[in-house]
């Protein structure tokens, strides 16, 4: 996949336990030749968790990526009209975030960017990480898949015995199913088994 003069927003929201395996995406990106305009949750903004601290993946996000972060609406809603971006990524995208997006609620950087991406008709495409997805969050995963210009990380239940309402993307699919999303396709198969991955 060949990158080079794109602007790729990633988007980061509180799936706290997935951050470390996004990151290497992230890089993905900007060794394809990417522009990556970080952009993340005021939850990742102000939460330590046992995953680690807040300003530690800021860091990494402003190392990688060389841009600093978008942590504001004010500064994530110049995305529209800008049209800066040629694809957004949120990754891990919540069920937070997941419902807030079906539903049209914009209080968050993360929603601002997605709302002024797909003013502009381009690319939103969601790797999502919820422990609620096949629970009250499936309506609103049902309304966003079948939403124009929105695609979906492939995904699955990532534990299905302990979890079983529990669903996660395969981050490691995020480039592809960006690439796809540009050319407007949905990468497929989008259902997968998550928890067999490295089968």
């Amino acid at each position: 996949m060949n990158w080079q003069g794109k602007t790729v927003g990633y988007a980061v929201t509180g799936s706290h336990c997935t951050l470390e395996e996004i990151m290497p995406q992230v890089k993905r990106f900007v060794d394809a030749g990417a522009e990556v305009v970080p952009i993340i949750s005021n939850t990742v903004m102000s939460t330590d968790t046992r995953f680690g601290k807040s300003e530690d993946w800021q860091k990494q996000l402003k190392d990688i990526t060389g841009n600093d972060i978008i942590s504001s609406i004010v500064d994530a809603e110049p995305l529209g009209p800008s049209k800066r971006l040629d694809v957004l990524a949120i990754a891990p995208c919540t069920g937070t975030t997941t419902s807030k997006l079906a539903n049209a609620v914009t209080d968050s950087p993360v929603l601002m960017a997605a709302k002024a991406t797909l003013r502009n008709g381009r690319p939103v495409v969601i790797a999502v990480s919820t422990n609620d997805g096949l629970g009250f969050n499936m309506a609103n995963i049902a309304r966003l898949i079948v939403a124009k210009h929105i695609y979906f990380v492939p995904f699955g239940q990532d534990s299905p015995e302990k979890k079983p309402n529990s669903l996660v993307a395969r981050m490691g699919l995020i480039p592809e199913t960006c690439y796809a999303a540009l050319e407007g396709r949905q990468l497929q198969p989008v259902i997968i088994e998550r928890f067999r991955d490295e089968v």
